[in-house]
């Protein structure tokens, strides 16, 4: 119950916080997802055990500013191509191999979480759908863990993750849904059932995020990314979930034709 209560002071101080910066955007939430992605990336070095290598370490800390920059002036294509030149650098600087790959990769997911986040709050409803997103992954995250206390059941994949079980999979999806398909309808949006597929698909990438970040740490036997953040754990544990729901909406959206400067136009919610 202590942890309990440890993870509910930082999320009532923290929630409102982040949701203000979201509200306010502009350069106050780009400095919020820069100093979260620098973070991520530290923790992502420190678990590999890549930031001994001084010179990739540098270089792909020195990759997110820029990215911020060229984003913030209105460049998505050329933060990309820097995003690869910092991965493909660091590769190379660390001499390949193991340690250089999971620096180059460690690079890859958070320069792409900077850019998908940074892009989903520039673009047009760029506020709606950033607060859909965090609704849809934080109820997937806490009413997937007090379903699954109070249900158990089948674990959900008991190798990499002993402690989640389906039914706290499906409380957080059924859940996810219907705060993300809220968030639309408060704000008036148009076509509910399209916003409440995508709070599905979004709730179980959050989920598989969270797993793939379980699955890092097993390999490296670690039960935090830090500790950072009072009863959490580190940034890779509290956004894990989210930066993979934003990166997947992303993708999606380019696919499906919106440019990189708006790419959550794509997904045809306007």
């Amino acid at each position: 119950m202590s942890d309990l209560r440890l993870r509910l002071i930082s999320a009532v101080i923290l929630g409102p916080l982040v949701l203000l910066i979201t509200f306010w955007g502009g350069l106050v939430f780009a400095l919020l997802v820069l100093v979260a992605a620098i973070l991520f990336l530290w923790e992502w070095m420190t678990i590999t055990g890549t930031r001994e290598a001084h010179l990739p370490t540098g270089l792909s800390v020195a990759t997110l500013p820029a990215m911020t920059v060229l984003q913030v002036i209105g460049m998505p294509e050329i933060s990309l191509l820097v995003l690869v030149a910092g991965a493909a650098s660091v590769f190379l600087c660390a001499g390949g191999g193991q340690t250089g790959r999971w620096g180059a990769e460690g690079v890859l997911f958070s320069g792409l979480s900077l850019f998908s986040l940074l892009a989903i709050r520039a673009g047009s409803d760029g506020l709606l759908f950033a607060f859909f997103l965090m609704f849809v992954v934080w109820a997937t995250d806490i009413f997937a863990y007090f379903t699954g206390r109070a249900l158990g059941g089948p674990k959900l994949w008991e190798r990499v993750s002993p402690k989640k079980t389906w039914s706290g999979a499906l409380g957080g999806l059924i859940f996810a849904t219907v705060f993300g398909t809220g968030v639309a309808a408060l704000a008036n949006a148009q076509g509910l059932f399209g916003w409440a597929v995508i709070a599905v698909v979004l709730s179980v990438v959050s989920q598989a995020g969270d797993l793939l970040e379980s699955a890092i740490k097993r390999r490296f036997n670690v039960k935090d990314s830090s500790r950072l953040i009072p009863g959490h754990g580190g940034i890779m544990d509290r956004i894990d979930g989210l930066v993979a729901a934003a990166i997947f909406a992303v993708l999606a959206g380019v696919v499906l034709g919106g440019p990189l400067s708006d790419p959550i136009a794509g997904l045809g919610l306007g």
